[in-house]
């Protein structure tokens, strides 16, 4: 139910505004939530534009992600001797910060659309692979030995056993990439973009408009849960079966 967050949500929202005003908290440390309104007010115009750049980004980021993350999980569960010698380095990959790589992916790339959609396939590549390949690998074996018994091929053991088996953990991944798609694509338009949530909020904190910079923070957070939830209904359409039994069981 969608009653008690809400709820939640304008009890801090009433916090933060009498709190702030009544410790007269100056506006360029923390405005009120009256006044971040007003900022949103005063840029609704351009906010569209620096939206659709930056979800471009992040869609077209993830959507490699998703390429990328699932053919490399096909191939270490096919071949045990590269999930070996690559897992390792999958994990110590993650250590390395975003916001390092991203000026020198502007370096190698430029100010265009290229560096920032490599930032995002960066960051979503990690949860794809390790959740789909952890999917493949849980497949249940008797099953997969079953359907060769009875004359299946490698395609259609991959299409009737293990495609299924591993699709709650590639949309379980795939949800956590999204979530971080559109910071991702942020982090890249900080170093260098024409246009972006990234470069709005460069811009609102070159002019010490921390209002401006609230209302990027809450559109970002609010474009993130979009791209959870558009997940999240993608994979009630691709496995219906498994949200059926699981409200069944709720009931």
């Amino acid at each position: 139910m969608a009653a008690p967050p809400v709820a939640l949500i304008v009890l801090l929202l009433a916090a933060w505004e009498v709190g702030v005003r009544t410790f007269a908290v100056p506006g360029y440390m923390l405005p009120p939530p009256s006044d971040v309104w007003t900022a949103f007010l005063e840029v609704r115009s351009t906010l569209p534009d620096h939206i659709r750049t930056t979800m471009t980004e992040a869609i077209v980021g993830l959507g490699f992600a998703i390429v990328v993350g699932v053919a490399f999980a096909a191939l270490v569960v096919s071949i045990p001797q590269l999930r070996r010698a690559f897992y390792p380095l999958l994990v110590l990959s993650q250590n390395i910060p975003m916001i390092v790589m991203a000026p020198l992916l502007v370096v190698w790339f430029g100010f265009g659309l290229t560096p920032k959609v490599l930032i995002v396939a960066l960051v979503g590549f990690f949860p794809i692979a390790v959740a789909t390949t952890d999917g493949l690998l849980r497949a249940d074996r008797d099953l997969i030995e079953l359907v060769r018994g009875m004359g299946a091929g490698r395609w259609q053991v991959l299409r009737s056993v293990l495609v299924p088996s591993a699709l709650p953990s590639f949309f379980a991944g795939l949800q956590i990439s999204a979530t971080y798609a559109v910071l991702a694509a942020v982090i890249g338009e900080w170093v260098g973009a024409s246009s972006g949530l990234g470069l709005f909020i460069t811009r609102a904190q070159s002019a010490f408009r921390v209002d401006r910079v609230l209302v990027a923070v809450i559109v970002i957070a609010a474009v993130s849960i979009a791209m959870f939830a558009a997940v999240h209904l993608i994979a009630r359409l691709a496995m219906p079966y498994r949200y059926v039994s699981t409200e069944g069981e709720e009931r």
